[in-house]
């Protein structure tokens, strides 16, 4: 991939969707494209490694960086903060590797500004049934910290379109190779076309989660 700049492109969803599963399985069959590493000032879960699945950091440490300009994107969710540095892209995309950007909509908003050629990618549930159970079933949460983030994911499915491409997360294998090849279609420069459109998104969910969505 020398020659080039590298792209960015950015997979959001609402908590429990599946997407860092996902963007792992992207990263694993395709040596062109790098996971980015954000920072985040919630605790630790049980397994994960700071430097790896997040940088950990205080509030304070990650407010001093905010004021420092060194967050392409950051964003509050759930109570804790989250972001993405200028620092871990600039490197990979400088040598001519893809960025995969795993944020919450928010994120992704700014990153629509602030880099106007990357591309976004809205992963969904099937259901909100299958949403709520994969929030129960990760058992990092409680009652009550669930229904905030089904809450929240409400506004998020608001929020779809401002993405370009959506990718319904049944089946982990099938959508890392639906991400893989709107990926593909980016760096032929041409379009994820119709059958990643919101559109032909609606029709595969069911119509609760369904009416969340934008029209």
């Amino acid at each position: 991939m020398s020659g080039r700049r590298g792209l960015v492109f950015v997979i959001a969803a609402p908590s429990g969707t599946g997407k860092t599963t996902v963007c792992r399985q992207v990263v694993a069959r395709d040596p062109g494209i790098v996971f980015s590493v954000s920072h985040t000032t919630r605790p630790r879960r049980g397994g994960e490694r700071d430097g790896v699945d997040y940088h950990f950091v205080s509030e304070d440490r990650f407010r001093k960086m905010i004021d420092a300009g060194e967050f392409l994107e950051h964003a509050r969710y759930s109570g804790h903060l989250y972001g993405t540095s200028w620092s871990a892209i600039e490197k990979p995309l400088d040598a001519g590797r893809d960025v995969l950007l795993e944020i919450e909509t928010e994120g992704a908003r700014q990153v629509r500004e602030r880099c106007p050629g990357a591309q976004l990618i809205f992963l969904l549930p099937p259901s909100l049934a299958e949403l709520e159970a994969r929030l129960q079933g990760r058992r990092t949460d409680d009652a009550d910290e669930v229904a905030r983030r089904l809450a929240i994911a409400r506004g998020e499915f608001g929020a779809a379109r401002l993405f370009g491409a959506f990718v319904v997360n049944e089946r982990v294998e099938d959508a890392a190779a639906a991400v893989l090849e709107i990926v593909g279609a980016a760096r032929r420069g041409a379009g994820a076309g119709g059958r990643y459109g919101l559109a032909s998104a609606r029709a595969k969910l069911d119509p609760a989660l369904r009416a969340w969505l934008p029209s």
